[in-house]
C-alpha cells in the first residue's frame, strides 16, 4: 500500500490486489489515516464494479462521521451508480477539489 501525503491530506492506492485485500489493507492501516482527509485511488484496477465500489461504504461512513473527507477515485464506476453517501469522481484534482469544499463548509459549520 503505497501512501503520498500532502498536508492535512493522504492519497491511498496499491497496483496488482483484490479489491477485498486492498480494504482489508486499508482497515489494517486506517489508524495512521484517521486524522487525514482521505482520497483513494482506484485506478490500478482494470475492472471496477458498483458493488466492489460499496465495500468502501463503511470505512467511509465512519470516516465522515469524524468530519473528514473520503473520496474514491476511480473512471470505471460513475457517480451516478452508486448512493449519495459514498463520494466518487474521476480524476485526483476533482477529489482534491471535493475535500476543498467540505472543508469550507466545516469551517463554516454548514
Amino acid at each position: 500500500m503505497i501512501f503520498d501525503k500532502e498536508g492535512t491530506t493522504t492519497i491511498v492506492f496499491q497496483e496488482n490486489i483484490s479489491i477485498a485485500t486492498f480494504l482489508a489493507n486499508l482497515n489494517a492501516a486506517y489508524a495512521n489515516l484517521k486524522h487525514d482527509n482521505i482520497i483513494i485511488n482506484l485506478f490500478s484496477f482494470d475492472k471496477l464494479t458498483a458493488n466492489e465500489v460499496l465495500e468502501f461504504l463503511d470505512i467511509s461512513n465512519s470516516h465522515r462521521k469524524s468530519k473528514k473527507s473520503f473520496v474514491l477515485v476511480t473512471d470505471k464506476v460513475s457517480y451516478e451508480e452508486v448512493p449519495e453517501s459514498i463520494c466518487v469522481v474521476p480524476t485526483i484534482q476533482e477529489a482534491k477539489d471535493i475535500i476543498e469544499m467540505e472543508e469550507i463548509e466545516r469551517d463554516l459549520d454548514l
